[in-house]
């Protein structure tokens, strides 16, 4: 069960796939809001807050691309995690939903059991940013608050979804150590997660641009994986 009601919002034009997350969310402990189209769950989102939006990418009037671009314009909905589901499942339609702030990518058909994992998964890194104490890791002037799950260059906050920011953390807590891709996803979103195989890459370019220079020192390790570079920037 659920450590608290926390409640998610299933947007998705099958009446059979929202009543079977209904059943599945609900029977892990989860509130359930159900819409069938984008537009009703932008107005929904206007005035309700959600911990976590089911979002298929093929509905009717604004598609689920689209309001994925709207909420992360929002400033009340643009921390507000985001699994994207949909039959495509080709790489680009994957990198296009990660690239749009999507924390993760689900195709159909798909496996409840496997969807319930992610959420989890999902829901334990963002419960990480409420444990109080003064943790934070920092190299010149970019800074990661663990503990008010913020990052900071120059003074200045930098929006991350909750997978960029884990995969920051990652790279921040060994400086100059390379991570493989396995490990980098095991710490981001979880052991027994079975994702495409670009999908850290593509969260890495992303994490790169909000960084600034900072994403210049994220090396990319042939046939290994990654790592934060200790040298200093001048």
């Amino acid at each position: 069960m659920a450590p608290s009601k926390k409640k998610i919002l299933v947007v998705d034009d099958e009446a059979d796939i929202r009543e079977l997350l209904r059943y599945n969310l609900e029977q892990e402990g989860y509130q359930v809001e159900l819409k069938e189209d984008g537009e009703k769950a932008f107005q929904f989102l206007k005035e309700n807050r959600v911990d976590l939006i089911l979002l298929d990418l093929m509905l009717p009037g604004m598609p689920g691309l689209e309001l994925c671009k709207q909420m992360k314009r929002q400033a009340d909905t643009e921390s507000i995690p985001i699994i994207m589901i949909s039959a495509k499942s080709s790489e680009t339609d994957v990198i296009v939903g990660l690239e749009l702030g999507a924390d993760d990518y689900i195709t159909k058909p798909f496996s409840p059991k496997e969807l319930v994992a992610r959420i989890k998964a999902i829901f334990r890194r963002v419960d990480e940013k409420k444990i109080d104490s003064p943790r934070e890791h920092r190299f010149q002037d970019l800074q990661m608050d663990l503990a008010r799950h913020e990052v900071k260059v120059d003074g200045k906050e930098v929006k991350l979804t909750s997978t960029e920011f884990k995969i920051l953390q990652c790279l921040m807590s060994q400086l100059g150590h390379v991570f493989s891709r396995d490990e980098l996803i095991d710490f981001a979103l979880g052991k027994d997660v079975s994702v495409v195989d670009r999908t850290i890459d593509v969260h890495m370019t992303n994490l790169r641009k909000k960084i600034g220079r900072y994403g210049l020192l994220i090396e990319s390790i042939r046939a290994v994986g990654y790592r934060f570079r200790d040298t200093p920037l001048s």
